[in-house]
């Protein structure tokens, strides 16, 4: 049975993306945020368009929120297409933050899309997604 969820994640995978990688995606996700509905937009994401080494990729992602008690970021996660392993990062956040932001390197295995939700205290699920391009993969065994 195709559920909401499976179609989203379909539409979020690279073309040629395997049926496995499918399935992981959409474990990554409901495991990071549940069943939760998903909306675009209200995150700023800079990104490299091209990482020279994908072992370590800079990431900056600014949730906007006012990070009042009565509404904040609680997480912030993200995700890799066409890693081995497509969740790779969860950051927990309070009210106490001025700001929902977070800065970090992350490791890409090749050229993909960056998936990062930004979860609020009501259960709101909001999205954005970036492409790069790796010329030398990070996750090489």
């Amino acid at each position: 049975m195709t559920t909401r969820r499976s179609l989203l994640a379909l539409a979020l995978l690279p073309a040629g993306a395997a049926a496995a990688d499918d399935t992981a995606l959409q474990r990554a996700i409901r495991d990071a945020v549940g069943d939760a509905p998903i909306t675009d937009g209200g995150i700023a994401l800079r990104v490299p368009a091209t990482a020279e080494n994908g072992g370590q990729v800079p990431i900056a992602i600014l949730a906007d929120s006012p990070m009042t008690a009565a509404d904040h970021i609680t997480g912030i996660h993200v995700f890799a297409t066409a890693n081995p392993a497509p969740g790779v990062a969860s950051f927990s956040l309070t009210p106490l933050l001025a700001r929902a932001e977070v800065h970090t390197r992350i490791r890409l295995a090749e050229a993909q899309r960056i998936i990062v939700l930004a979860q609020s205290n009501d259960g709101r699920v909001r999205r954005a997604t970036a492409e790069i391009r790796v010329t030398t993969g990070g996750c090489l065994t």
